[in-house]
């Protein structure tokens, strides 16, 4: 058996390099079937060695040596065929050479586990590499995969690629058996490290250095940034801080503020009652809503602060030396600029929800903030009463006005009445008609009767003449009497108008009377109304909170104050230094 395996070593050693590379790079997958079956059935049938070689020794090494002792190599090839050579009796059980394996039964089935693995031509090369550099002779690519992981090794593992790379050795052969290498006796194996290790450690410690340095360098620029940022919020926020916190604590003179509240309400409370005047508070007729924003407008402006200083002082107290400098108003200061202390002193709020007005005086004593509160409020309400005071007399003067043009309409239609009747001596038109009805009835009755006795004459065959000449003349006088009667009423006469024209003027004359007596009904009713709503509409504010002078200084606000001067030095520090970069990013850009 150990004929048939050197002789086998001996074929394969025979072969070209090209051959033996073919041979070992050849995956048993990419053979036919039958072919790819057959070296397996083979290694199973007989028995799997591992052979030892020996270490190739670079001609640096070599030159080495033999500088150093030129005897030995001598000595070592003449005792390197001596040990090369196997002993008569001991071939079969030399450990060194040759190690049987059938003593393990799960070989086999190991062998056929990583077989339908699937691993690719590319994996298993892998492997055989992986196996030759651990000292360990596989017979075929499965078998170096199985002894790898016997020994606890994973021979596609990325950590072994690369280990894989940095060797320097010549890759041996991956035949199923090899010639064992033999070195010179005086070789030392664990010798100097090959030139690819040593320049791939000096290139690892040149990197590591550059790696420090640059990592020295960051840390040394990233603390001198620090170090300006440090010294920029210093210099920009933190500095300005303590002279914001400084001055409040220090120097600013301590503010005394009143706080009163009012409502605005008209005399008549129940104009707007129940549930309606429940849902909208402070609207009572056309108070609160209407004429708080106008009183809020008012106080804010300059002709309050100018009779609040004409009547208080406002401008006296604010130039006292003893407030600060930077609060105190020169003394010959003008009215725009105590009228700009004056909107920083007098706060007024309105709430539309509850139709309160707020009002807030600021002073450098709480009697003088109280006594400016209070003349505030007094200037309010006169200019809520003023407000209305003018339509209330616009009102009341139009009634009036009405009233008496009514008045003096009547009594001219009944003085048109009276020269009516005086110029037709006709006291009623009425009374005047009936009185000539009755004549005109009398009159017709009275020629009736003449005119019967007229008749009778006239039927007797001899009439007296005298007394029917008589009858005659009567009958003639009623009858133009009556004419007479009826012509008055319809026709005008020389003296005058007839008493159909006259009843129709009088008439006339008597409906104007009656309309502007009704006229004049109404304008006193109107002046009675006009009162109402003018009393109506008189407006007076509600005190809700009385301005009571404070025991102790409401401003300023040290620490607030400082915090928020702290924040908008901050937050100018920060839009300045954005704006910047942004501005450097596009100039280098």
């Amino acid at each position: 058996m150990v004929d048939d395996l050197r002789r086998d070593r001996t074929g394969f050693s025979q072969l070209p390099p090209d051959e033996i590379a073919d041979a070992e790079f050849t995956d048993e997958d990419s053979l036919p079937v039958g072919q790819a079956n057959a070296p397996h059935r083979d290694a199973e049938d007989r028995p799997i060695v591992q052979v030892h070689k020996r270490r190739r020794v670079t001609p640096q090494d070599t030159s080495a040596e033999l500088q150093s002792s030129a005897p030995e190599p001598a000595e070592a090839e003449t005792t390197e065929p001596q040990q090369a050579r196997p002993q008569p009796g001991q071939e079969a059980d030399d450990p060194v050479d040759i190690t049987d394996l059938e003593g393990r039964p799960n070989i086999l089935e190991s062998l056929e586990a990583i077989r339908n693995e699937g691993l690719n031509a590319r994996q298993l090369r892998m492997a055989m590499r992986v196996a030759q550099k651990h000292g360990i002779r596989p017979t075929s690519a499965h078998e170096a995969v199985l002894l790898l992981r016997q020994r606890g090794i994973d021979p596609f593992a990325r950590t072994t690629m690369l280990d894989l790379a940095e060797t320097d050795e010549t890759e041996p052969t991956r035949a199923l058996t090899t010639r064992a290498e033999t070195i010179p006796a005086t070789r030392d194996i664990g010798g100097p490290i090959s030139p690819a290790k040593d320049r791939m450690a000096r290139v690892a410690k040149e990197r590591e250095k550059e790696l420090r340095r640059v990592q020295q360098e960051i840390a040394k620029r990233r603390r001198k940034r620090m170090l300006l940022l440090g010294v920029r919020l210093l210099v920009f926020v933190t500095l300005p801080t303590l002279i914001v916190s400084w001055y409040f604590y220090m120097i600013a003179t301590p503010m005394y503020a009143t706080q009163s509240q009012f409502v605005i309400q008209q005399a008549d409370g129940g104009a707007i009652g129940g549930e309606l005047g429940g849902m909208l508070p402070g609207a009572a007729g056309m108070g609160g809503q209407s004429e708080a924003p106008s009183v809020q407008s008012y106080l804010q402006s300059l002709p309050a602060m100018i009779r609040l200083d004409r009547e208080e002082g406002f401008k006296a107290h604010f130039s006292s030396p003893e407030i600060d400098i930077l609060r105190r108003l020169p003394p010959d200061a003008t009215d725009s600029a105590a009228f700009k202390r004056y909107r920083r002193n007098v706060l007024i709020g309105f709430d539309p929800t509850e139709g309160v007005v707020r009002l807030e005086v600021i002073a450098a004593s709480p009697e003088v903030s109280e006594r400016f509160s209070r003349a505030l409020i007094r200037f309010a309400e006169e200019h809520v009463d003023m407000m209305t005071q003018r339509m209330r007399d616009s009102q009341m003067n139009d009634a009036r006005q009405n009233l008496e043009d009514a008045q003096r309409q009547l009594i001219e239609a009944r003085l048109a009445v009276v020269e009516l009747q005086e110029s037709s001596s006709i006291l009623s038109g009425e009374v005047e008609l009936s009185l000539l009805s009755q004549q005109l009835s009398a009159l017709d009755a009275e020629l009736l009767q003449t005119r019967l006795a007229l008749q009778e004459l006239r039927s007797n065959p001899r009439p007296n003449q005298a007394r029917l000449q008589q009858v005659e003349r009567r009958e003639s006088a009623l009858i133009e009497q009556v004419s007479a009667l009826r012509g008055s009423m319809t026709r005008d006469s020389d003296g005058g108008v007839s008493l159909a024209r006259t009843q129709s003027l009088l008439i006339t004359a008597e409906a104007e009377v009656q309309t502007r007596e009704m006229l004049r009904a109404q304008a006193m009713q109107q002046m009675e109304q006009a009162r109402i709503d003018v009393g109506r509409q008189v407006r007076y504010l509600a005190l809700s909170v009385e301005p009571v002078a404070p025991d102790e200084p409401t401003y300023p606000r040290k620490l607030e104050s400082s915090a928020v001067a702290f924040l908008i030095f901050l937050g100018l520090y920060l839009f300045v230094s954005m704006t910047a970069s942004v501005l450097r990013e596009q100039i280098s850009g």
